[in-house]
């Protein structure tokens, strides 16, 4: 396994670290994790024996691949303490939301192999899916590097053109909250309708789980699966005729390109609000 430099140590770092020594116990030895909060720190060196700093070292300098696991607002400030250490030959890895190569490499003054990759909070359970672009100076070797590892915690999917990762950012990035929020809805409306909290949790979440599943899993477009649960005068059309009618799709919609545009945004560099 080549030495991984991990810069940040949340939960998005933690959830591929814990990936990576799941599949190889030993892998720990080869990672190193600058991250600033101690307590974060010695958990991940006593969970993993990753070798844990509290700011970038020239221990950077040694490591084969840097994975940028920081918020989209502090890259510049992280690559100014790193790019001095850094050397062609190193593959970097930026899990940062709106933030282009481009920009990286603007940063870093100089053009270098980078994979932009975008997975989702999933990963935490080995369930992610990531969206990976690899800019032009990558090689076929980076790209194995960087889909091992993303792949580690769940599916992966390359994307051809850059300007297409805020939409995957929009769609798998931010689409868990989109679920989440779905649960929560269904949950609540199980309430009103005389279940206990816990029951309708389990129904509300073990269903929209269960629906994904099958979504994946079967050859039936999604449209037609859909329309096989939704019987003609049944409960479920009495359901989706007031989905429709209050427009839910249109919604949705609305909600995946204020996320996508927002991508844009961070990418322009307005800095400010949530990513």
């Amino acid at each position: 396994m080549k030495t991984i430099g991990f810069i940040g140590g949340g939960n998005m770092a933690t959830a591929i670290i814990g990936g990576l020594c799941a599949d190889d116990p030993q892998a720990g030895a080869s990672i190193l994790v600058v991250e600033p909060v101690a307590t974060i720190r010695k958990q991940l060196e006593n969970l993993y024996g990753v070798h844990g700093h509290s700011s970038p070292t020239e221990a950077i300098a040694t490591t084969e691949i840097i994975i940028l696991a920081v918020k989209p607002q502090i890259i510049p400030v992280v690559i100014q303490q790193i790019k001095a250490q850094l050397h062609p030959g190193q593959l970097l890895i930026s899990i940062a939301a709106g933030v282009s190569c481009e920009k990286i490499e603007s940063l870093l003054g100089r053009e270098t192999a980078i994979v932009r990759a975008m997975p989702n909070t999933p990963a935490l359970i080995g369930k992610g899916i990531s969206g990976l672009y690899a800019n032009a100076g990558c090689q076929q070797d980076d790209k194995n590097q960087a889909q091992a590892i993303l792949a580690a915690v769940g599916q992966t999917v390359w994307v051809g053109d850059e300007q297409l990762m805020d939409a995957v950012t929009a769609v798998s990035g931010s689409g868990p909250a989109y679920a989440f929020y779905l649960i929560e809805a269904m949950r609540d409306a199980g309430v009103k309708a005389g279940l206990s909290l816990d029951l309708a949790t389990t129904l509300a979440a073990n269903t929209v789980a269960g629906a994904g599943q099958l979504a994946l899993q079967s050859t039936t477009d999604v449209t037609q699966l859909r329309q096989q649960v939704t019987s003609p005068g049944g409960t479920t059309a009495a359901a989706m005729d007031e989905l429709i009618n209050s427009g839910w799709d249109k919604i949705i919609h609305r909600a995946v390109l204020s996320a996508r545009d927002r991508g844009r945004e961070l990418a322009r560099g307005d800095e400010n609000g949530a990513t």
